[in-house]
C-alpha cells in the first residue's frame, strides 16, 4: 500500500495527465501524499478530509485503512492511507490550480466510465436480445415441424431433447461473457473428406440393408454431387465451413434440403451425417456414447426437412452445438 500514488503532469498542450498506481483494484494515499498531491498544507487538506465524514459523504469505516508505515526516525507507525473516493472528493473541494487540474481528470475519467459502461450494457443487451431471437426462432421451426406430420414418441422425445440441449448451450454461452449464440471451440479441420463416390459407395451398401424401394438412392439431377462438393468450398483460400462440426451440419442440411433422390432423402442425408461424424472420430463421446441419440436425429432432419430457407443458419447452428464435443 505504501507504493500507490497519483502524479499530476501538466502536458504543453494544457491537458491533463495523472498517472496512477493501484492497489487492491483501487488508490490509497496518505495525509503526505495527499499534501503532494494537491500542494496544498496538511492543515488544510486534514481539515477537508474532517468535513468529509463530518458531512457523512463517506463512511470512514469503507474508505480508510490502518497500515504500517516506516518514518524518517525509522520508527514504523500506523498510519490512515484513505482511497480513491476519500481522495476525489478532497480534490472537488480543494481551491487551486493543481485541484483544478484534478478535477479536469476526475470529470474526464467519470465521463469515460459512464460512456464505456453504458456500451457494455447496450452490447450485452443486444447480445442477449440475439440469443432470445435464435431460441424463438428453433422453438417456432418446432411448432412448424408439429403441424407437418404427426410424431410417435421417439420423435417427440427427441424434439424435447433439442429444446433442452440448446438451452443448454445458451447457458454455455452465458459463461463466455453474454456472447451470442455462435459457433466456437469447435474440433477444427476434418482428417477425413467424404467424396462423392466414396457417399454413392455407401448409398449403395445401404440400400442393400436398408433400402425398402428400387428409387432408394436414384439420383434425379447432379444436386447431390452439389452438397458434396459445397461443404469443401473456400474463399480467398479459407474454408468456408471450417470445422468438422460445421461441415457435418451444411452436409445434413443440403442434402436434405436438396431432395437429390427419388426416395431415401432424408434416411441418406442422416446417414451421411454419422458417416462423416464417425469418419472424423466425433461421432461417440469420450464415454462412448452416441454424441446424437437416433430419436434427437430424426427429429433434427424433420426441422430441416420443413424449414424456411432463411433459418438456415439458425438449423446448422443448433446442429453444432448440439455435435461439438467440446460443449
Amino acid at each position: 500500500m505504501e507504493t500507490s500514488n497519483i502524479r499530476i503532469y501538466q502536458l504543453e498542450d494544457g491537458k491533463t495527465e495523472i498517472n496512477v498506481q493501484l492497489d487492491n483494484e483501487t488508490v490509497w494515499l496518505n495525509l503526505n501524499q495527499m499534501v503532494e498531491l494537491f500542494e496544498r498544507d496538511k492543515s488544510v487538506i486534514s481539515r477537508h478530509i474532517s468535513n468529509v465524514f463530518k458531512e457523512k459523504e463517506l463512511q470512514r469505516d469503507s474508505v480508510v485503512a490502518k497500515n504500517a508505515t516506516t518514518a524518517l526516525d525509522g520508527k514504523t507507525y500506523k498510519v490512515d492511507y484513505y482511497n480513491l473516493d476519500v481522495i476525489i472528493s478532497v480534490g472537488y473541494r480543494i481551491k487551486s490550480k493543481r485541484g483544478t487540474q484534478f478535477r479536469i481528470w476526475a470529470n474526464q475519467i467519470i465521463k469515460d466510465f459512464l460512456i464505456k459502461g453504458y456500451s457494455i450494457n447496450e452490447k450485452r443487451l443486444s447480445q442477449k436480445n440475439e440469443q432470445l431471437k435464435e431460441l424463438q426462432e428453433s422453438v417456432k421451426i418446432l411448432g412448424e415441424v408439429l403441424n407437418y406430420k404427426m410424431l410417435t414418441n421417439d420423435e417427440s422425445t427427441g424434439l424435447l431433447k433439442i429444446i433442452s440441449d440448446y438451452a443448454y448451450a445458451l447457458d454455455i454461452l452465458d459463461q463466455y461473457d453474454y456472447q451470442r449464440l455462435e459457433i466456437n471451440n469447435t474440433s477444427g479441420k476434418e482428417i477425413f473428406q467424404l467424396t462423392y463416390e466414396e457417399a454413392m459407395t455407401q448409398i449403395r451398401i445401404a440400400k442393400k440393408a436398408h433400402g425398402n424401394s428400387d428409387l432408394f438412392g436414384h439420383e434425379k439431377d447432379d444436386s447431390f454431387r452439389s452438397s458434396i462438393s459445397t461443404i469443401y468450398q473456400t474463399f480467398d483460400s479459407e474454408d468456408l465451413y471450417p470445422s468438422i462440426e460445421e461441415k457435418a451440419a451444411n452436409l445434413l442440411y443440403f442434402i436434405t434440403k436438396n431432395h437429390s433422390f427419388s426416395d431415401g432423402n432424408k434416411r441418406i442425408a442422416a446417414f451421411l451425417f454419422l458417416y462423416f461424424l464417425g469418419r472424423n472420430g466425433i461421432l461417440f463421446d469420450a464415454n462412448g456414447n452416441k454424441r446424437l441419440a437416433d430419436n434427437t436425429l430424426v427429429a433434427l432432419t424433420l426441422m430441416i426437412a420443413v424449414s424456411k430457407p432463411d433459418e438456415k443458419d439458425t438449423m446448422t447452428k443448433v446442429i453444432v452445438n448440439l455435435i461439438n464435443k467440446n460443449n
